[in-house]
């Protein structure tokens, strides 16, 4: 009997709502009126998120993905190149961080043209990486799913999660995914961990920053 494969990997489910979030960024800073301090307020609530779940992906990947890649035949050298792509990102990462800070706290204008300014740096240098790394591991990724050393990486990545910061995670993974990234994500995770984890312990998510997409406040 032929092994099923999962049609989305795990890390391009993710990728997806990294994409996502940084599209909305920058219409809602295309959009932000000059002085909506409760805007402003609510857009740094959601970049928090946002910087939190990127942060947390590179930095795992470092740590926990690139030897399990390295392990089913990731070149060395294209780990490397995806390690420089991750501190291009990270750079611009922080500039986006400065720049939403004090959107926050000034709720001008033109600290919102200067956030959108750094935002679209942020995006272009993320969606390149993004693009790369699909492009050499979703294959692996996926049909390779079974491996032990997939199977390692995904056990230790689970470790690295407290049940808040999982919970968040499966919320913000889910918020605006198609059904195409909802059945990914069905084929990769158990589904008892994305209702108990992604239901009870993503009503943070779901209280605080969803609404700054959906809400009546949102973009």
């Amino acid at each position: 009997m032929a092994t099923s494969h999962p049609q989305m990997s795990m890390n391009k489910t993710i990728h997806r709502a990294v994409r996502r979030d940084l599209v909305r960024f920058r219409q809602a800073l295309d959009a932000f009126v000059d002085g909506d301090r409760e805007r402003a307020a609510a857009l740094h609530r959601a970049w928090e998120n946002f910087d939190a779940q990127l942060t947390d992906h590179h930095e795992g990947e470092h740590a926990v993905a690139w030897p399990a890649l390295d392990a089913v035949g990731v070149t060395r050298s294209t780990l490397e190149t995806f390690d420089a792509e991750h501190e291009a990102m990270a750079a611009d990462l922080a500039t986006a961080r400065d720049a939403m800070a004090r959107l926050s706290s000034s709720a001008s204008r033109s600290d919102a043209d200067d956030a959108a300014a750094a935002l679209g740096r942020l995006q272009r240098t993320t969606v390149t990486h993004l693009d790369h790394e699909e492009a050499e591991t979703e294959g692996l990724l996926t049909q390779r799913a079974g491996d032990p050393a997939m199977k390692t990486m995904s056990a230790r990545f689970s470790r690295r999660s407290s049940p808040a910061k999982a919970g968040t995670f499966f919320a913000w993974v889910q918020d605006g995914a198609s059904a195409e990234e909802r059945t990914a994500l069905r084929a990769n995770v158990p589904a008892p961990v994305l209702t108990v984890l992604g239901g009870l312990f993503g009503r943070r998510y779901r209280r605080e920053v969803a609404p700054v997409w959906h809400g009546s406040s949102g973009a």
